[in-house]
């Protein structure tokens, strides 16, 4: 295979499978069990309460499909909001925090990045990116 094809043959694959990273729940199950606050994490969750305004930012819970619940922290003012609701089933690509307590989050899940946030994060809910 010459290059450009194999070229043209990896850029398909990327976009074939959205260029995104994959859920690891084991991942991040070990991130918290080893209090890693600022990891890079992707993970399947089930919303555990309806999304509250809060300044510029959309808070919410989700429980892991290892047990843990995490307070979801997205950024309104740089994403659009996530019409969620309890019970529903999500994708969460963002920055694992660790708050005394320990309470357990994720932010970070906007596409636009800044010292805080270096790597663009995202939530996946019925099929659609909001990031």
């Amino acid at each position: 295979m010459n290059r450009a094809a194999a070229v043209a043959s990896a850029a398909l694959l990327l976009f074939a499978c959205g260029g995104r990273e994959s859920a690891d729940d084991q991942s991040l199950h070990q991130d918290i069990q080893n209090n890693t606050s600022g990891a890079e994490v992707t993970f399947d969750a089930t919303v555990v309460s309806d999304p509250v305004q809060n300044g510029d930012h959309e808070r919410f819970q989700v429980k892991t499909t290892t047990g843990e619940i995490l307070e979801v922290d997205h950024n309104t003012n740089l994403a659009q909001g996530v019409p969620v609701h309890k019970g529903d089933g999500v994708v969460i690509h963002g920055r694992l925090y660790i708050d005394p307590g320990p309470r357990y989050g994720v932010h970070c899940t906007h596409v636009h990045t800044s010292s805080g946030c270096p790597d663009p994060g995202w939530i996946e809910y019925n099929d659609s990116y909001y990031e």
